[in-house]
């Protein structure tokens, strides 16, 4: 089972914002790549209600099937790589594969054959080293949203958050509470 904790900061950007930063790192169009999100809940969102989420990860050609589940320290991240015809299943047949997820879906008693597709958000991203973590800038569309957001992925909390501050001090932008990708697909959606 690929497990890993992801301790990260986010904060959604204005355009201008988002461009600002883009020009001032010298990110050049071939510097982003495009990720699809593809999100799946039951239909009574069970998997929200835990405060966890489900989504497919189309990137570089793999498909990776990925549960988020809360930790003390951010998100415990559940991969399982999936094949072409796996993904094609669970697509096509609304239904999950054998593996590692569905068993600790069932732990949850949140049975997989409840798991529904949701739909997809399309993501350019860019990342970066940044002193002891990655910088990533996004640029996410869904229904007919599009946002920008910077994120940072740290090793380590306080030092991350602290970090993430102080660069978001650096540029001038302030602080916003910033749901995470799948609840702004999730308040879309329900607007």
């Amino acid at each position: 089972m690929e497990q890993e904790v992801e301790i990260e900061f986010k904060n959604l950007l204005t355009p201008d914002e988002f461009f600002r930063i883009s020009n001032d790192l010298s990110l050049k169009e071939e510097s982003f790549i495009t990720q699809i999100n593809h999100y799946f809940d039951t239909p009574s969102f069970s998997l929200k209600h835990h405060k966890c989420a489900l989504r497919i990860r189309e990137k570089n050609g793999s498909r990776i099937l990925t549960l988020k589940q809360p930790h003390p320290d951010g998100l415990l991240e559940t991969h399982q790589s999936l094949t072409d015809s796996e993904f094609d299943q669970i697509m096509e047949e609304n239904s999950l594969v054998n593996g590692d997820i569905p068993s600790i879906l069932m732990e949850l008693e949140i049975h997989p054959k409840d798991i529904a597709y949701l739909g997809t958000l399309t993501t350019r991203r860019a990342e970066l080293p940044y002193r002891d973590g990655i910088l990533v800038l996004d640029e996410n569309q869904y229904l007919s949203n599009t946002d920008f957001e910077l994120e940072y992925e740290a090793k380590e909390r306080l030092q991350g958050k602290k970090d993430f501050k102080d660069l978001l001090k650096s540029y001038g932008i302030p602080e916003r509470a910033t749901l995470n990708k799948i609840q702004r697909f999730f308040e879309a959606k329900n607007n």
